[in-house]
């Protein structure tokens, strides 16, 4: 069980941890740049080259990466427990596609973003310990 100022912690941590891993995602220009390294990570690991991005798969991982760069930075800012509940949901739904890719693709690059995403997911689900009161702290802070 966790604190309601731990999982805050974890919350902004989790959110800091997508700002450094989405950030390259935002914009078409920083995604094929990223798109090159992650292609050659996937080489070295026993994969095939990713294939290429045309401009409507790059407006799609643009978007992605728009809308998560806004969420982490909501939780940087403001990490209510019940932002980290909604990111929990949000992270086993990212982990169920990929998942699906994975399978699909058998692309082992995948797996860099599989676990974290589990691992985060499963963190912002821990229970919340009361607060010494017997309550459960303030109405921003339930979850």
């Amino acid at each position: 069980m966790l604190s309601v100022s731990a999982f805050r912690r974890v919350v902004r941590a989790s959110a800091i941890y997508d700002v450094l891993m989405t950030a390259a995602f935002a914009t078409p220009w920083t995604f094929l740049l990223l798109r090159e390294q992650l292609s050659s990570f996937n080489v070295s690991l026993g994969g095939a080259p990713l294939p290429l991005f045309v401009p409507f798969h790059l407006l799609i991982s643009s978007l992605l990466g728009s809308v998560v760069m806004v969420w982490s930075a909501l939780r940087i800012v403001d990490p209510q427990p019940r932002f980290g509940r909604y990111d929990a949901a949000a992270r086993y739904l990212f982990s169920t596609w990929m998942a699906w890719a994975l399978l699909v693709t058998g692309q082992p690059v995948l797996w860099l973003f599989i676990v974290p995403e589990l691992v985060w997911g499963l963190a912002q689900s821990l229970p919340l310990r009361r607060s010494e009161g017997g309550e459960k702290g303030t109405r921003a802070n339930r979850c």
